[in-house]
């Protein structure tokens, strides 16, 4: 699978908080490691089992990261001809795209709040994504700076955003696709192999 990872943690690139809610207070960050079944408050992961798998198996009790925001859309045309340029693909192969992000947050508060310890994540993440065989998929990670205040602790340090991206000569393979990237970022994720030094 195609992998890169970049960092976003300039003056102006947006910070990543927890708890968060939306400006009109209609959309808000949901606690699935105190409540999985509030996963059901989440319209995308009923539309899509994989990230409804994935959000599930990233909070549950064993994960190194917890989820804070997450979204699904089918890739645009601009979008998907950059990414047939990426994977080196004709248009006949790839007509359809569905992308998703998880922005996540490592439990382990020395990975956190370390930039020298998150970049060795990544490139880990990257080493290992990269060697899946998946050609009509993509992962990006951005690292980018965040703060998370729970249980009146706040902290500051970085988490990570990871796109998964899969295309198709139509939407059910662009799904096809995407779906096992993600199942297979998830697995990584919560392999042993991720947070051995």
């Amino acid at each position: 699978m195609m992998t890169e990872w970049n960092a976003a943690c300039g003056p102006d690139d947006p910070v990543l908080v927890v708890p968060w809610s939306s400006p009109d207070g209609e959309l808000a960050w949901v606690d699935l490691r105190e409540d999985p079944y509030a996963v059901n408050e989440i319209p995308e992961a009923e539309e899509h089992p994989a990230l409804l798998a994935a959000l599930r198996a990233l909070n549950g009790t064993r994960s190194v990261v917890f989820t804070a925001k997450c979204d699904v859309w089918p890739i645009d045309e601009e979008e998907l001809s950059a990414l047939r340029d990426e994977l080196l693909l004709d248009e006949e192969i790839a007509k359809e795209g569905l992308a998703s992000y998880l922005d996540l947050v490592w439990r382990d508060r020395a990975v956190f709040v370390s930039r020298h310890r998150m970049e060795q994540m990544l490139h880990r993440m990257e080493r290992m994504l990269s060697e899946l065989p998946n050609s009509l998929a993509s992962a990006e990670m951005t690292m980018r700076p965040a703060v998370v205040d729970l249980d009146g602790s706040v902290a500051e340090g970085f988490a990570l955003s990871l796109y998964i991206k899969g295309i198709g000569v139509d939407a059910i393979e662009a799904e096809q696709r995407w779906d096992e990237a993600l199942r297979a970022a998830t697995a990584i994720l919560r392999s042993k192999e991720i947070t051995s030094n």
